[in-house]
């Protein structure tokens, strides 16, 4: 059982300073006081932000370089193509690091910037079966203490036009994934309706969330997110669906717009972005004021797809509001709130946030306000999971369960 703390001198992010009284791993006071419980270490923060841990709403434990040897990116024969980015993929993961090295390698990168909930999809379909996950459910024990991780069964390589994969995806349920997901279900499996009622299918059968990969862009794309929304609402599955990436919503015509991101929010599916440089980014903004749940992730770090990343999800919700245009404060907020708020109600994390009865995860930061915080993405930050030490300097802090 983690040890009863006091943290003095916490600057929470409405500008009060603050104690917290963390008892059992969560927040039982957040007030000013100056009475010090026996037997209760103290542990002064020194004025700095104190934020809720980052919630990572979409990354690949199983699939990132980082930390192995530089992989030169070899760009697609003509324009972005899933089908070829998939089989640059499989030649790169041949030659890679052992797998669950290379997981380490990026969940120390991650918790020690600050995240401390994570979703990573990781593959699972005809061309590797259950292996990737069975290694990534044995990293996800390992880091326990450390992060919480929800695994998404992935199937990279398509369903339809992978044999085995519905049963996979059933199996992987069973083995200790979390969410079923799905990917492009027009452009990779030609078959909308079909690969549809083999994703909800696993959903409705293990009672778990849908969380689909969706690159297509123009109206296919527009259809397909329809489609999800509609099957969403038909099952009674309103906030237990994600969409990944949507690049859809960036380029399609603004009529079609509103009424997609109406059928968004009436559904309960979320958006997830990463902002991809080169593809086009939901508008974030008016996403949200239809009323429909926005998050931020990573994505892939130094892997086939693109040579970036840093595990920082204060550098993703800069880039996120870089490319959404996002000046103001209240811009500023949102991007922030795409990678902490807006994520936990996304994963559904229950007892999240700086209150009483949450778990005591949070981050500090060397930061006047959550404002400064995202534009400057400042650095020396330590961390805590349920009121116990698990970075410091953004490196992790391998004792941390005695902590």
């Amino acid at each position: 059982m983690p040890a009863d703390r006091l943290f003095i001198n916490a600057r929470l992010t409405d500008g009060s300073i603050q104690d917290m009284l963390v008892r059992g791993g969560r927040f039982v006071a957040l007030e000013s006081t100056d009475t010090r419980p026996a037997g209760v270490e103290i542990v002064d923060l020194d004025n700095a932000l104190v934020v809720p841990g980052f919630v990572e709403g979409h990354i690949h434990l199983d699939t990132s370089f980082y930390g192995d040897a530089w992989r030169p990116h070899k760009p697609c024969a003509s324009g972005f193509n899933v089908h070829e980015r998939v089989a640059f993929q499989a030649e790169n993961l041949a030659a890679a690091a052992p797998m669950d090295v290379r997981a380490r390698n990026q969940l120390d990168l991650c918790i020690g910037h600050g995240t401390t909930h994570m979703r990573s999809h990781v593959m699972v379909d005809g061309s590797v079966g259950l292996r990737s996950l069975e290694t990534i459910l044995k990293v996800r024990d390992e880091y326990r203490d450390l992060i919480d991780i929800q695994l998404v069964a992935f199937p990279q390589s398509g369903i339809l036009s992978s044999p085995g994969t519905p049963q996979l995806l059933d199996d992987a349920i069973g083995l200790g994934a979390d969410v079923v997901g799905g990917l492009d279900p027009a452009s990779f499996d030609r078959d909308v309706e079909g690969h549809l009622d083999v994703v909800f299918g696993v959903a409705q059968r293990h009672g778990v969330d849908v969380d689909i990969h969706l690159h297509d862009a123009g109206m296919l794309g527009a259809f397909a997110i329809e489609q999800i929304a509609a099957r969403t609402r038909s099952l009674g599955m309103e906030g237990h669906v994600a969409v990944s990436h949507g690049y859809a919503l960036g380029d399609i015509p603004v009529d079609i717009l509103k009424r997609t991101a109406d059928a968004l929010a009436r559904s309960g599916v979320a958006i997830m972005t990463n902002a991809p440089g080169s593809r086009p980014l939901p508008p974030v903004a008016m996403l949200r004021r239809a009323g429909v749940t926005v998050f931020g992730g990573n994505d892939n770090i130094r892997d086939s797809w693109w040579p970036y990343g840093d595990g920082d999800m204060l550098g993703r919700a800069m880039m996120i509001g870089y490319r959404s245009g996002f000046y103001t404060d209240e811009e500023l907020a949102i991007a922030f709130d795409l990678v902490t708020g807006a994520g936990a109600k996304a994963l559904r994390l229950e007892n999240y946030g700086l209150q009483v009865g949450a778990k005591a995860d949070f981050a500090t930061l060397n930061a006047a306000h959550i404002q400064e915080a995202v534009v400057a993405r400042p650095s020396g930050r330590s961390v805590y999971k349920g009121g116990m030490l698990t970075a410091r300097n953004n490196r992790v802090v391998r004792d941390a369960r005695q902590s």
